[in-house]
């Protein structure tokens, strides 16, 4: 064995010899080029040792991340060019060495790679070196490297020098080596030169001071990829600490901070503004900008480095297959020994197979580097444009007309989709970009190199991709439209869904739960066949894509056998077969990318026209809405305007806020520019946040004043109430309030407003008279008239017209008559008189009312609040423990087997065995297929052929078989879930909707069941087939290389640590993403709704910056979640490059044991595919888990129980025409709302006549209302019975006895759809039946009038009707149902007085012959009541008719009529 000598002991030559000078000895110019190198090691190891013990005294959290010294990229950039120049270095000398004879004293030359080794190590402790100093901000210890860099270039000259002399030439690959080496030293030379030059740290007087950048100075900024050294941003070794750190603690907002400053919508917005902007042109200033061209200007710079890196990436992909051919092909071929110093060619170098081993290694790593960083830059960049486009899209929301909104031009669904779906369609555009012209180039270069391995056969199985191609994209483009097709019947299922829960009440207290439920269920039928034909399609494309490969080696090596009559080498096969398995990814992305580009085109279309509306007094069409409006508004006075409902006293409001199209006419204001103006608008707004930051919107707190204005709405009682008091979250994500409370807090966010002008549009029209009176006493009169305000009041409440200064008197979209009291009674008596009339009925109201509504209101907020409370405290606990656990053993995180199970189980045991075996079966299959190519190309005999044939043939029909049974277990899951849950939802009991928030259950049916639709599948289907793939890949080279197994090991271990990590942490970040993207679209909608409050209150620019600042939050979550992406990513490719080295090295050490070389290519292309699909074992991993949560909530909703439909008594033994009489007894009763909870009814006896007119009555929470529910069993009658027309209703199935009774609710609920459908969902009624009911609730004449008649559109909550016409449908509803037993629940609560008084007349008149039982609002409206049943704590206490009661002095009764005389 040959010994270690420097220079070597050649036995015919003195290796020493410096004779003909010592410049000349090829050794000793070695020699002297260790000089440099063990200089800077001398000199630099101390002083790293100081640096790092100093280190822990830095307490700056961003300090470590100065980038103080210029040229840091560049420098970084030719540090790591200059070690893979000294890999090469190492390389060549030590396969030059081994060139070299061996005789018997001939020694090892380690001059030939000896120095090569120690600049390696020099150079990685120069990098190491330079991030210490520049952290350190201590530039003068910069000198050392500036010295190294002089003499290593002087000594690498003087190196090539003498190669140039001894005519050692470019032929040569140490010449090649040398010479790069002296141009990289002379580079980072003159980097070192431009230090100097820019901070003057040496050789100059002055040195230059440089701050940090400003982001890093506020320590909230924790995103710190644009600030980090170059390894540590293509490594993503920032992020360590957040991933690790997640593992023992959970990711918060307040961990990831701010974004920095260039990533902020703001910064971004202004980017994309100036762009569009610099193209007006102002030759032709009508010509509209180009987006497209602006999107360029902006942001086409990092896109085009981004472009870069992925051309630099694709390219170096061919590095893989040329490698395996290389290694194949050389693998036991030994080098040829030659005399002297040996000179060899590049050639010669690549044909070691050790050498190409590690560069398929490095090539593997920087092909993961390069593809990494431009997934960054271009999700960076697209998350740039998002938000400048949200900022955008805000603003133009802002400047929408009133009109645009009502008129339907512009929906809160088409705002939420621009925001949630178009941007991001933008953005994930932009993300494929690169992609674009990236992937051409990557399918020419595939096809010219099969070409070159395998002649014209190749093409013609290069042919087959591209033949099959369009298919993949009509398949991608049909894709695309059955999604679309989807999304609409899922979003009419969800609308008809959000009506269903909304209306719960009215469903079960009719008994339309099942018809609605199959309303529901035929929409969703519609989607699953959209879903079918997705499923269908979803599986042709995963078809194709594992397919056309299997397709491509058939037809290649089929035609080649055919043609050529020969076979081809393994080299060439399997080079061949890993170069098909790169060109379909291309292939198949390319139809993704070109559907994504015309998504993307269509996205921008709705969002740069611009509108231009002026002020035409009209909603958008040719006719006036308010006609010959000639109105003076005075100052500091208080203006009401009346009049019916529907004669435009709103409108008229709205088109003095600018809110309307003028025809003609202008508006005028005391200033050019209107101020803030206080508005409270009829239909209650409020913001998903606080009572307080409701009432102050923005405006600055006044401890008194605050109180003064709550005092005024009555608001301190509600406010108690609440569990954080006025700190409580309200709206969609709090606790909900009532109408009246929700209006209050409108009232006073208006009244609280320090502005000169107050508008309240009918303030009063959700309050009891009582509270309207205090309102309009304490709030109006004093608090702003105080003031000298000027208020402009709408109002139905005619008793006020008394405090009026002015008052204008509307009628059908004019003006009728203007002026004071005093004046419209000297010149409209007619008018006064109708007035007199109303005002004198109104006054007896407000003496007799009993004041129990706004008692009611708040008894509901407690009971709800306190029923949540308790199953919050539920939750709380489970969360407390949670997150008790989550601290302690937060590392345990794994995914839900459980709920998988549950999950596939829903799809079905025979799906599950389909799948199971098919998946099994394919890969096995694949594996034979590419197995028996090893066998065949040695042979290539006939049966081969046709074997090959026919496994290819089987793998092709597996491919389909696989993807169809995934996507149809999906579907069939989804099927079975969605129809539980919705029959649980609507079937449980009413006391459930009273505990759980409306918006929780929509999210079952909207976020979870979409997840669970089309999400859970497709990740099933990646995670199997990766986890498989990447299985069957380390069996075929465990089985190919044993020795691998041993490997394995350590690797196998870091693969779960990454994994382990990276699976807590990213659940963290979705989450974080989701929930700070709620608020975003949130925000979005209570802009759209709240457009006229806003822009009244001229609270634009607050809100603008609270839009910037909600897309800021969620971009810094999704930044994060992409980089966390990007941390695991390059851990796992760098993992799978190792697993290619090793498989390598353990190939080439096997060779010598007769081990075949086929079987090496074999075991070298599965290698290559572990690197591809590794990363996405862990990504779909961690995606399902999240999406598994989904199928979680959804079962936990399973388990609620439902209502007791059944009954003891069968359908056919109650008579057809139960009630025919309408008699009742109450014997005993006793109700509660949950077993857990007190009686609300106590022992109640009762006997109410046939046809009788029943009124009950009694003070806040006497159970007046809990009776009305237990005649339909709607609560828990523990105790006693209610027996009707001589039947225990308890016994009756729900169904029956629901549907023989009627009911008219406070608030009315109506349902998109037709009026025929409203009031008769059964359809069994007549339309002449119909026309009557109409009639009754006079309705006739404003029906005929529509469009269609009964068949005219009602739209979502009949909100193209007013209150007062939306209540008087819900009274021909009850009409149509000829109940003999009709129930009244405070159902005039919401009519102005003069339809009130007709009303009560109708009912009196239409059901002069049948049981009314009327829960009273007013106690004026059962005066006239035959039997009266007054209630108090519970228990019945009186029960007599009116005028006996009356007569009794003492009773309750008259105590309550009393009351308010």
């Amino acid at each position: 064995m040959a010994g270690l000598s420097f220079c070597g002991n050649n036995v015919t030559k003195n290796a020493y010899s410096v004779d003909t000078g010592m410049l000349n000895n090829g050794c000793f110019v070695d020699a002297l080029n260790l000089v440099p190198h063990v200089f800077l090691l001398f000199i630099t190891f101390p002083i790293l040792f100081i640096g790092w013990g100093s280190q822990s005294s830095k307490v700056q959290i961003h300090h470590n991340t100065w980038l103080h010294f210029p040229g840091h990229n560049l420098r970084w950039i030719l540090t790591f060019t200059l070690l893979f120049v000294h890999v090469c270095e190492i390389a060549e000398g030590i396969v030059s060495n081994n060139f070299l004879p061996c005789f018997s004293m001939d020694t090892n030359h380690l001059h030939l790679f000896m120095p090569a080794f120690m600049g390696f190590i020099a150079a990685t402790t120069s990098v190491v070196y330079y991030h210490n100093i520049e952290t350190s901000n201590f530039p003068k210890l910069l000198l050392a490297l500036f010295i190294y860099w002089v003499l290593a270039f002087i000594t690498k000259s003087i190196k090539l020098w003498k190669f140039a002399e001894y005519g050692v030439g470019v032929l040569h690959l140490r010449f090649c080596i040398t010479a790069l080496l002296v141009v990289l030293y002379g580079l980072l030379m003159a980097v070192e030169i431009n230090v100097i030059r820019v901070r003057r740290y040496v050789f100059f007087a002055n040195p230059q001071k440089v701050k940090p950048p400003e982001d890093l100075q506020d320590l909230g900024v924790r995103f710190l990829q644009p600030f980090v050294n170059l390894l540590s941003k293509a490594t993503y070794w920032w992020m360590n600490p957040l991933i690790i750190g997640a593992h023992k603690r959970p990711i918060e907002l307040k961990k990831i901070g701010k974004l920095p400053i260039a990533m902020r919508a703001l910064t971004n917005y202004l980017k994309l503004k100036d762009a569009y902007e610099d193209q007006r042109n102002a030759e032709d200033p009508e010509k509209a900008p180009s987006i497209w061209r602006s999107m360029y200007r902006a942001f086409g710079r990092p896109i085009l480095l981004s472009s870069t890196f992925r051309y630099l990436a694709d390219l170096l992909g061919f590095a893989g297959p040329l490698c395996i051919y290389g290694i194949v092909e050389h693998l036991n071929k030994k080098p040829v020994k030659e005399g002297s110093v040996y000179f060899m060619s590049s050639n010669e170098l690549l044909q070691n197979t050790s050498v190409l081993a590690v560069l398929l290694f490095l090539a593997l790593v920087l092909q993961r580097t390069f593809l990494q960083a431009s997934y960054y830059v271009t999700i960076e960049t697209g998350i740039n444009l998002r938000g400048a486009l949200l900022a955008m899209i805000y603003n133009k929301i802002l400047r929408l007309s009133t009109s645009n909104m009502s008129m339907g031009e512009m929906t809160l669904g088409q705002i939420n989709n621009l925001v949630a779906i178009e941007t991001n369609q933008l953005m994930w555009f932009l993300f494929l970009c690169p992609n674009l012209w990236a992937m051409p180039v990557q399918i020419v270069m595939g096809v010219i190199l099969l070409y070159y391995l395998l002649g014209t056969s190749a093409l013609i199985g290069a042919s087959v991709i591209v033949l099959l191609a369009p298919v993949q994209y009509l398949i991608a483009t049909k894709l695309a439209d059955t999604q679309k097709s989807t999304l609409d019947q899922s979003t009419e299922r969800l609308k008809k869904t959000t009506e269903i829960l909304k209306g719960i009440k009215l469903l079960k207290l009719y008994a339309w739960e099942n018809i609605f439920c199959d309303s529901v269920e035929d929409t969703r039928g519609k989607e699953l066949t959209s879903l079918r034909t997705f499923a269908l399609y979803t599986s042709m494309s995963i078809f194709m894509n594992a397919a056309i490969p299997i397709a491509a080696v058939l037809v290649t090596f089929v035609s080649h056998a055919l043609i050529n009559k020969s076979k081809p080498s393994s080299s060439e096969a399997f080079a061949a077969l890993a170069l098909f398995h790169i060109l379909v990814t291309p292939l198949f992305l390319l139809s993704t990318v070109v559907r994504f580009a015309v998504k993307a085109m269509v996205s921008l279309i709705p969002l740069y026209p611009v509108q231009v509306n002026g002020g035409f007094f009209t909603w958008g069409s040719n006719l006036s809405t308010l006609s010959d409006i000639n109105i003076c508004i005075p100052t500091g006075q208080l203006t009401m305007i009346v009049g019916q409902v529907g004669c435009g006293k709103s409108s008229l409001l709205l088109a003095m806020l600018g809110e309307m199209q003028t025809l003609s006419g202008k508006v005028y204001w005391s200033n050019k520019n209107r101020y803030s103006v206080g508005y409270a608008t009829q239909k209650s707004w409020l913001l998903n946040a606080t009572v307080e930051d409701n009432i102050t919107f923005g405006s600055p707190f006044n401890k008194q004043r605050y109180k003064t204005v709550i005092d005024a709405c009555s608001l301190q009682p509600d406010v108690d109430l609440l569990p954080f008091g006025d700190q409580t979250e309200i709206g969609e994500r709090g606790i909900n309030l009532s109408g009246g409370q929700r209006q209050r807090i409108c009232v006073a966010r208006a009244l609280y407003q320090n502005t000169n002008i107050v508008f309240l549009d009918d303030p009063f029209s959700a309050l009891d008279i009582h509270l309207s009176d205090h309102l309009m006493q304490e709030g109006i009169l004093k608090f702003l008239q105080d003031d000298k305000r000027t208020v402009v009041l709408v109002t139905h409440k005619l008793q006020y017209l008394i405090h009026a200064d002015w008052i204008i008197a509307m009628k059908d979209g004019s003006v009728l008559r203007e002026g004071t009291l005093k004046d419209i009674q000297t010149h409209d008596v007619e008018l006064y008189e109708h007035w007199k009339t109303l005002m004198n009925r109104q006054d007896q109201e407000l003496e007799k009312i009993d004041n129990c509504q706004t008692a009611l209101e708040r008894k509901t907020l407690r009971r709800a609040f306190y029923s949540r409370e308790a199953k919050n405290q539920v939750d709380d606990d489970e969360e407390g423990e949670m997150h008790c656990q989550h601290c302690i053993s937060y590392k345990l995180s794994s995914i839900p087997w459980r709920v998988c199970w549950q999950y596939l189980s829903s799809g079905g045991f025979l799906m599950v065995f389909l799948m199971v075996f098919s998946k099994l079966l394919k890969h096995s299959v694949m594996v034979a297929i590419d197995y028996w190519l090893v066998y065949l190309t040695p042979t290539m005999c006939l049966c081969g052929v046709l074997l090959f044939i026919i496994l290819c043939g089987a793998g092709i029909a597996l491919c389909l078989i696989t993807s169809l049974t995934v996507e149809f277990l999906g579907l069939s899951a989804a099927t079975n879930l969605h129809h539980n849950l919705l029959n649980k939802i609507i079937h449980a009991p009413i006391r459930f909707f009273d505990v759980t928030p409306l918006g929780q259950i929509l999210n079952r049916f909207s976020a979870d069941t979409n997840i669970i639709d089309q999400h859970i599948p497709p990740t099933l289907e990646s995670l199997t087939r990766s986890t498989l793939l990447c299985l069957s890949a380390i069996g075929v080279i465990a089985f190919v290389t044993p020795s691998f197994l041993i490997a394995l090991i350590p690797l196998a271990v870091s693969f779960y640590f990454i994994q382990k990590y990276f699976r807590v942490a990213s659940k963290d970040l979705q989450d974080l993403d989701d929930s700070t993207q709620l608020p975003l679209l949130c925000h979005f909608s209570e802009t759209a709704e709240g457009l006229t409050t806003i822009r009244a209150f001229r609270h634009e620019s607050r809100f603008k910056q609270k839009m910037l600042e909600l897309t800021d939050t969620n971009n810094t979550a999704y930044l994060f979640l992409s980089a966390a992406n990007r941390w695991l990513e390059v851990r796992t490719d760098y993992l799978g490059a190792v697993i290619v080295l090793t498989a390598a090295v353990a190939s080439i050490w096997s060779s010598g044991k007769n081990l075949p070389s086929s079987m090496v290519g074999l075991g070298l292309t599965y290698a290559l595919t572990v690197t591809n699909y590794l990363n996405w074992v862990v990504r779909n991993l961690a995606d399902l888990e999240v999406q598994m949560a989904a199928v979680k909530k959804v079962n936990s909703f399973l388990s609620t129980e439902s209502e007791n439909y059944e009954g003891s008594m069968d359908t056919t033994q109650v008579p057809e025409d139960w009630p025919q009489h309408g008699e009742i007894k109450i014997q005993d009763l006793c109700v509660r709302y949950d077993p857990l909870l007190k009686p609300v009814l106590k022992h109640v006896n009762a006997y109410i006549n046939p046809g009788q007119k029943v009124g009950i009555c009694g003070r806040t929470g006497s159970g007046k209302s809990s009776l009305s529910l237990a005649f339909f069993n709607m609560v828990d009658v523990f105790e006693g019975r209610i027996i009707i027309d001589g039947i225990d209703i308890c016994k009756l199935p729900l169904q029956t006895l629901r549907s023989r009774l009627s009911i008219i609710l406070q608030d009315p609920v109506l349902f998109s759809g037709s009026i025929r459908f409203n009031l008769d969902p059964e359809r069994t009624c007549t339309d002449d039946r119909l026309w009557e009911a109409l009639e009754i609730a006079q309705l006739k004449n404003m029906v005929k009038a529509l469009s269609g008649g009964l068949d005219a559109v009602v739209t979502e909550g009949g909100e193209n009707f007013s209150v007062g016409q939306r209540q008087l449908f819900c009274l021909a509803r009850a009409f149509v149902r000829k109940s003999s037993i009709l129930i009244m629940d405070e159902a005039t609560a919401s009519i102005d007085m003069a339809t009130e008084n007709v009303l009560q007349k109708v009912v009196m008149t239409a059901f002069a012959d049948r049981t009314v039982v009327t829960i009273a609002h007013l106690v004026s409206s059962i005066l006239e009541a035959e039997q009266v049943l007054v209630f108090s704590a519970g228990q019945l206490v009186e029960c007599d008719s009116a005028v006996n009661l009356l007569a009794q002095q003492d009773s309750l009764f008259s105590v309550l009529v009393r009351t308010h005389k």
